[in-house]
């Protein structure tokens, strides 16, 4: 999972597009009725057959029940399935086992101690650091559009590899890439002008922004 982008909450065949043109690594899928970013099974099927061999499809999906994933992998053929409710351990080496292809999964940081939910989820094959979101009613699982201290990653062991989430734009990436070095960024509200209305000019910045902070990472 080294370097790369991710572009999460695509909804629409031209911002797909516009994802895809400007080299995103992986394009997300969000399957969650209450966010602005949801994709019926339909269309879903649509967008993943569009970015079929042009970049990893993930499908996003909040404390699923078994059904829900069926449906979803039926549907929209993901390459990894994210994870992004208070799924335990457990359930995601059974989900993990059930859908026979690798899981992110999310976790929300706020404070030092959130860090160390890291280790219970070390099957996982993938790790998403994400703000955790507000305490608000109207808050989403993810794509609040928040960011956490960064510097909370600072006592990391550098092994954990993990995809850094929550809150980037195409001005901080580079920043948040310096502090943190992850494996891989992921944006979603960084990259739109409103809920759910991603941007192509903001994709394509983001990307081109999060591709010379890597490339200077290694330097």
């Amino acid at each position: 999972m080294d370097n790369l982008v991710k572009i999460c909450g695509l909804s629409t065949p031209e911002t797909l597009d516009a994802a895809l043109s400007a080299g995103a690594d992986m394009v997300g899928f969000v399957r969650f009725p209450k966010s602005p970013r949801h994709v019926s099974l339909n269309l879903g099927h649509k967008l993943s057959l569009q970015a079929k061999g042009r970049a990893q499809r993930v499908v996003l999906l909040v404390n699923p029940g078994d059904e829900d994933i069926a449906q979803a992998v039926e549907a929209i053929n993901p390459d990894l399935i994210q994870l992004h409710g208070s799924e335990s351990p457990a359930r995601v080496a059974e989900i993990r086992s059930m859908v026979k292809r690798p899981v992110m999964k999310a976790l929300g940081v706020a404070e030092p101690s959130d860090l160390q939910a890291l280790t219970p989820y070390a099957d996982a094959d993938h790790i998403l650091l994400d703000a955790k979101p507000p305490r608000t009613a109207e808050a989403l699982p993810g794509g609040n559009g928040v960011s956490f201290d960064w510097r909370l990653l600072n006592g990391l062991d550098r092994k954990v590899s993990f995809m850094l989430s929550g809150g980037l734009n195409p001005d901080n990436v580079a920043e948040a890439i310096r502090l943190t070095k992850p494996r891989a960024v992921d944006v979603s509200s960084g990259v739109e002008t409103g809920p759910g209305l991603k941007d192509p000019a903001r994709i394509e910045a983001f990307i081109r922004a999060a591709r010379t902070a890597f490339a200077a990472a290694h330097h």
